[in-house]
């Protein structure tokens, strides 16, 4: 029976709260929040939004930030995918997925920025003896005015992900039946797959690819690392108005919040007319039936994006472990004269606290996502009923609500309902905002391996005699330990990059790595930063590290058990 009504669950847990958030946003938004003297609906939150200084900037930054990120992200996935398939740097790139993902926002943010700012990691390499400069330039690199630094951060990150679901979807599509016919035809390996495979591969990867859309456009603790600043863009100008002192800009705030839903949904509109675009010019190329031309160099920037992309998170890494060990390093020299320890030193005695709210939150928001994806995909595999992955507007598509809907489009109005119920700020309503997100992660990484699962061995369970329960506590789970624990860690690195929801949900008053690391972005010692978005890296890749240890642990003689490689 419980397992029954799980799925209603999680769809009253993901649609419920967005669904009044939304709601509890547009009255303030126009001018309807009786707490604030609000009695009668009004355009003057309006008035006063389209008065703001540099509105326009904003918003043009924002939205050409998702469009721009998506497409370069996607551009490169399917390239890279198409270039190197079966090829062993295809495998090596495939083991580094998770643990690129795992690296939460901000640090990778803060690692983009010690790399490319004027007297950042590279420009050290390269100085004085092809650039030489002895002095760092005078050049706006991180936080230019067009945001591109912002978009370069997010395709860093998105790139992961979207190859993450690309991975996920591609044993549906029987792809080297599809390449192998087109190879048949005189087709070059990368031609045949973009042409045969990547159309198909598409649209179960779109919804994806519009959270992405969502994400990039309404982005806040990345904007703030990288973005510009004079103005921000536009959901970091919300963040400023709800914060501030004068609560009578919480009007002008619920405004700019509906205003970033339109933009968001500008893109996602934008997006809908390239795909459009796309698809007709996808047919002309197709049927044009060129069958070597340029696959060469299609290959070539697939693999040099994808690696460049790597290479750039990887030494983003290393500079951040650089700074926070740093003593004295003038420029332009590549190394620091000194290491020191006193910068964690220095940091420590302030770690404590908010390293272990961090995994309170993120341990108690993975495991409450982990036991109902567990038991919406065991109703599945006793019921029969699977959802439609091909239709928009199914089931699973639900579970991509909180990442579509921009996450200070709805948390802003859950506040606002929050304070209109007088409820408190408490370490409950973070872990309940951190779920919102934690639980499609863990859903959709866990999904594929459990319905794969061969249903012969529960069947052969149920003909011993045992139970639908014993099968799954005794068969079931255990052989599914790995994909079960990999699905945890990717819930508990979500949840410790989550920014917005422990801010707004937790008033300013619970304290994370995440919020912590982010408000050092407006400060000039970057020891301290060092320090503390190593530590937040750090944290998600103790998850994998688990994750890949307790199955070879438990099954160190059933090789089979211990999940990939």
């Amino acid at each position: 029976m419980l397992l029954r009504l799980t799925p209603a669950l999680i769809v009253t847990l993901l649609v419920g709260p967005i669904v009044a958030g939304v709601g509890m946003v547009l009255l303030p938004a126009f001018g309807y929040l009786p707490a604030l003297g609000g009695d009668a609906l009004s355009l003057a939150p309006w008035r006063a939004l389209f008065a703001q200084p540099g509105l326009a900037h904003s918003v043009a930054v924002s939205l050409t930030s998702g469009l721009v990120t998506t497409a370069v992200s996607l551009a490169i996935v399917l390239l890279f995918l198409a270039g190197t398939s079966g090829s062993r740097l295809d495998r090596w790139l495939r083991r580094l997925v998770s643990p690129l993902l795992s690296v939460p926002h901000a640090a990778a943010a803060f690692g983009l920025a010690f790399l490319i700012a004027p007297s950042g990691l590279v420009a050290r390499l390269l100085s004085p003896g092809i650039t030489g400069w002895e002095r760092p330039p005078d050049w706006l690199i991180v936080q230019d005015p067009w945001g591109l630094s912002l978009m370069a951060g997010l395709i860093i990150k998105e790139i992961p992900f979207l190859l993450l679901m690309s991975l996920a979807a591609l044993p549906q599509l029987e792809v080297p039946r599809r390449v192998a016919m087109a190879r048949s035809l005189g087709y070059r390996p990368t031609l045949a797959w973009l042409k045969v495979v990547a159309p198909a591969l598409y649209p179960l990867i779109r919804l994806p690819v519009y959270a992405v859309i969502a994400f990039a456009s309404s982005v806040v603790d990345v904007a703030m690392i990288l973005g510009p600043t004079l103005p921000p863009t536009l959901a970091v100008s919300i963040l400023e108005w709800f914060n501030d002192p004068d609560l009578s800009h919480r009007f002008l705030a619920s405004a700019g919040a509906v205003l970033q839903l339109g933009v968001t949904l500008a893109a996602l509109a934008g997006w809908w007319g390239l795909e459009c675009l796309a698809r007709r010019l996808g047919r002309r190329w197709i049927d044009a039936g060129q069958r070597r031309r340029g696959e060469g160099c299609l290959r070539r920037i697939g693999k040099s994006a994808m690696l460049a992309t790597t290479l750039a998170a990887g030494l983003g890494l290393i500079g951040l472990a650089l700074y926070s060990v740093a003593g004295f390093w003038r420029f332009p020299d590549a190394l620091p004269d000194t290491l020191t320890p006193q910068h964690w030193l220095g940091t420590l005695p302030s770690l404590g606290g908010p390293v272990s709210t961090t995994l309170i939150i993120a341990a108690s928001a993975t495991l409450l996502a982990l036991l109902l994806a567990l038991a919406a995909l065991e109703n599945e595999q006793r019921s029969g009923k699977y959802p439609a992955e091909g239709r928009l507007l199914s089931a699973l598509s639900l579970l991509y609500l909180p990442l579509i809907v921009p996450q200070i489009a709805f948390l802003f109005g859950l506040v606002v309902l929050l304070e209109s119920l007088e409820a408190r700020a408490r370490m409950a309503l973070v872990i309940f905002g951190h779920l919102l997100f934690v639980l499609p992660y863990v859903f959709l990484s866990l999904a594929e391996a459990y319905r794969r699962f061969d249903p012969r061995w529960s069947q052969l369970a149920r003909t011993l005699g045992r139970s639908p329960n014993a099968t799954f506590w005794r068969i079931r789970l255990p052989m599914l330990l790995a994909p079960v624990l990999t699905a945890a860690a990717v819930g508990l690195a979500i949840s410790i990059g989550q920014y917005l929801p422990t801010h707004l949900l937790g008033a300013g008053r619970i304290t994370t790595v995440t919020t912590e690391a982010v408000s050092l972005a407006s400060g000039a010692n970057r020891r301290v930063i060092g320090v503390w978005a190593l530590v937040q890296a750090s944290l998600p890749l103790l998850g994998f590290v688990i994750a890949i240890g307790v199955p070879r642990l438990l099954w160190a003689r059933r090789r089979g058990l211990q999940g990939a490689p």
